[in-house]
């Protein structure tokens, strides 16, 4: 009866769509949709390593920090309000090339509201020695005051820069700062950002305390220039006068704060009319002459305001969104635009550009909240895609705010309890949706273990669409017994979000099957071992993640009925092959991770027309290339395994769209450059036991930006890189190469290269003459070699000057 209906409101919403086109009317873009082939330039325009963050006046600034991280002892503070430029500061010291060379290691720590000091140790740990998987393991299971003396130790036998951004209270610092020698005069230093002056002085009330100046009437509208494209919008010099009358007035209402200027800036970025700017201005003083409080703060709160009020209809869901995660929290975007499209933010019935997904199009929109300076990006991927993301506190707080306002969500942390600063956190509006029940996305944020999986209070709230849980540390349940509470109370959820929730094993409870409208289930390094028969049930599901790489989960023959699925993340064992899954109806299919050979027809593969990203280590995957016409011309990404030359050739010429590629296994010699596909942008060989130089071949791959050769991928003594080779590539990884000798680079060769590694490549005599000539080239990280190579690129070593223009260079040895 209820698939009848729901079939019933899609005709009716078919049918309207139908009746927009039949009378002309069409969507209104107000050019934030792009085409896809503008879309593609702007992806393709950063990367990660680039700091995009427009700045003006500086340079000063950066000089005056750099000076006392270098020359002088004790902490170096940075003081001032929100929203005033601390972290930008912060980044732009972090990355000066004087501060670069000085230290040998460097980490940078984000200290929110709810810091917790051990999480805060254990990452500046893992930033300043880089260990290996089984050292993270070994840390990880380290007793406090071990960890504490190990981090105290790297310190003083290095120079070490450790930024700690954002630390709200003086309790805060008393807890962290057992690891840090601050007070010696070791060659390690703190640099910490602060809004309070008492926590500043707190540390050491002799230290250098630097507090950034407001920018004056030049430099902010200098940088609102940047953001709002002034001159590329208004080409014409008598609207352009008006324009700048306009702008000049609403950035003297940002007090010079750089924050209000930048999200002011990516407002009109998208007005294109005097028109449409002059309502702007309206709705600022209209804004301003209701509030109260601080003038200054007020200018930022209501700027920031007013650039959500502005927001398309179909950005503001995905914008509140956010507000389910943590302060400070790294977004893994990819999860994230899948709840996006789990929640029904992004529509099936979207008419803009042909052959794209909801995901693609959630990916946009994710684009353009960056382009209004809503969302910050931490990092993008190969093709230029947003990888993860963040928000600044203050528009985290008005994301929060707006959030119980329209009683979107409610954040209940487990931590904090009745402590959630008011400011941030409207409780008695929140307190009101939850007991009416109209409460619809609920985000658990734990401190430690989880009790019971329902928060005391929530238990009225049967329409609750959205469930996450969030914690930072280990985070263990009494049983999975426990979580039928959820499946008997919330029968409408559509996103439930289990990830790295532990117990003692068991099977997950077969009322799951009850949750008819789940979209979204994540298991991911969870110790759940079996799955029930009534996940079949869950035939809306389009997102299953149960990958976990250290244990085998039982999974019944069902998931053949799942037909709307779009992303499977398998774990890396599904048990014993006692019976056969059927595959080929899962046409939706645009993710599959960990293609389980054991229970699979490598065939099935075949009618998965969709995949856009596969894993697979079955060698048999290459036999089904041999049929001429099977293509997978929408995958972009490809891991698989082999061992014969030929597979890879047919492998890589049956998929002529891919991004990426990693190949395991044994392959001996290289296809041509031009059987691979022209969009390729990172590649991975690893144990492919080249006897011939790849170079002359990879050299020639027009887009590659990431090259990993990986464990014997080349057992030859001998590479060389030729002029005008890898025009794109970025970043460069050698690594376990024990036959290289001899590495030579021709000036003119990688002239883009941003990032070198080499590690345990232990028979490579020196770093090649080249180097020197790639002005690009800003880190370099050197592991795993013999006493005598490093000794070589030390400072007045032999081969120092070939390395000397390099930023930031580590080298560590056996």
């Amino acid at each position: 009866m209820l698939e009848m209906r729901s079939e019933i409101i899609k005709n009716r919403i078919s049918s309207l769509t139908k009746s927009l086109e039949t009378y002309g009317i069409i969507q209104r873009n107000d050019d934030w949709s792009l085409g896809l082939g503008r879309q593609q330039q702007q992806l393709r325009r950063s990367y990660s390593h680039i700091v995009e963050e427009d700045t003006v006046g500086l340079e000063e600034d950066v000089k005056v920090l750099a000076e006392q991280l270098v020359n002088s002892n004790g902490i170096v503070s940075i003081c001032g309000m929100g929203g005033l430029g601390k972290t930008t500061l912060a980044k732009k010291v972090y990355h000066n090339s004087k501060v670069r060379h000085h230290f040998d290691s460097f980490a940078w720590a984000y200290v929110s509201q709810q810091c917790q000091a051990r999480e805060v140790w254990e990452g500046i740990l893992f930033k300043l020695t880089n260990p290996s998987k089984e050292q993270r393991e070994e840390i990880a299971n380290l007793r406090d005051e071990e960890l504490v003396k190990r981090l105290y130790l790297v310190q003083l036998e290095k120079k070490c820069l450790v930024i700690l951004d954002d630390i709200w209270t003086i309790p805060t610092w008393n807890n962290l700062c057992p690891a840090f020698p601050y007070w010696k005069t070791a060659g390690s230093k703190i640099l910490l950002t602060t809004r309070k002056m008492d926590v500043a002085l707190h540390p050491d009330p002799t230290c250098f305390l630097h507090v950034p100046p407001q920018l004056n009437d030049d430099e902010s509208w200098e940088l609102f220039k940047k953001k709002a494209c002034v001159d590329s919008n208004f080409p014409d010099v008598r609207i352009r006068e008006e324009i700048e009358r306009l702008g000049s007035e609403m950035v003297g209402r940002c007090r010079g704060l750089p924050l209000a200027i930048i999200v002011l800036g990516g407002l009109l970025a998208t007005k294109k009319t005097i028109f449409e700017w002059a309502e702007v201005r309206r709705n600022i003083i209209s804004h301003l002459r209701r509030g109260k409080g601080d003038e200054q703060l007020l200018g930022v709160t209501e700027v920031l305001a007013l650039s959500y009020h502005e927001l398309p209809y179909q950005l503001k869901p995905c914008f509140l969104h956010l507000a389910h995660f943590p302060e400070d929290c790294e977004i893994q975007t990819k999860k994230m635009i899948r709840m996006w499209v789990a929640e029904g933010f992004v529509s099936s019935v979207y008419n803009g550009v042909e052959e794209e997904t909801m995901e693609d199009v959630a990916q946009r929109y994710l684009g353009e909240l960056v382009e209004r300076c809503m969302v910050q990006v931490v990092e993008r991927g190969t093709t230029g895609r947003i990888r993860t993301c963040r928000m600044h506190d203050l528009m985290r707080d008005l994301c929060v705010s707006k959030a119980n306002q329209e009683n979107f969500l409610e954040v209940s942390n487990q931590s904090l309890a009745s402590d959630c600063p008011a400011d941030s956190f409207p409780l008695s509006m929140a307190r009101e949706a939850r007991s009416t029940g109209r409460l619809r996305r609920l985000a658990v944020i734990l401190e430690g273990d989880l009790h019971k999986f329902i928060p005391s209070g929530y238990k009225r709230n049967s329409h609750l669409r959205s469930l996450l849980y969030f914690h930072e540390k280990a985070c263990h349940v009494e049983n999975w017994g426990l979580i039928k509470s959820v499946f008997k109370n919330f029968k409408l959820i559509r996103v439930l979000d289990l990830e790295g929730i532990q117990s003692h094993g068991g099977k997950l409870p077969k009322e799951i099957g009850s949750l008819i409208h789940l979209r979204f289930l994540s298991l991911r390094d969870t110790d759940i071992d079996e799955l029930p028969n009534t996940i079949g049930n869950l035939r809306y599901l389009q997102t299953l993640d149960l990958l976990t790489w250290n244990s085998t989960v039982q999974i019944p023959n069902v998931v053949w009925r799942l037909h709307r699925l779009r992303h499977l993340y398998l774990p890396e064992s599904c048990g014993e092959d006692t019976y056969k899954w059927q595959l080929a109806n899962l046409i939706n299919l645009q993710t599959l991770v960990n293609f389980p050979a054991n229970k699979c027809e490598i065939l099935d593969l075949v009618r998965l027309n969709q995949l856009k990203k596969l894993v697979i280590d079955d060698p048999k995957f290459g036999a089904i290339f041999r049929t001429p016409r099977v293509r997978f011309y929408r995958l972009q990404s490809l891991s698989f395994v082999s061992n014969e030359d030929s597979t890879v050739v047919q492998v890589i010429q049956g998929c002529p769209n891919l991004y990426k590629l990693h190949i395991e296994g044994q392959i001996e010699k290289l296809p041509e450059c031009q059987q691979f596909s022209a969009n390729l942008s990172k590649l991975n060989l690893l144990g492919s036991k080249l006897t011939e130089d790849p170079m002359p071949t990879l050299e020639k791959l027009p887009n590659l930006r990431i090259l990993r050769l990986q464990m014997d991928s080349f057992l030859g003594n001998k590479v060389v890189c030729l002029d005008k080779g890898f025009p794109q590539l970025k970043s460069l990884f050698l690594y376990d190469l024990p036959n290289l000798e001899e590495w030579k680079v021709v000036e003119g060769a990688m002239a883009n290269l941003f990032h070198l590694e080499i590690s345990n490549c232990t028979s490579l005599k020196t770093v090649p003459e080249g180097l020197r000539f790639i002005n690009s080239l800003r880190e370099m990280e050197i592991r795993s070699m013999l006493k005598a190579f490093r000794t070589r690129l030390e400072h007045g070593g032999e081969d120092y000057y070939k390395v000397q223009h390099v930023p930031f260079h580590c080298v560590s040895v056996l």
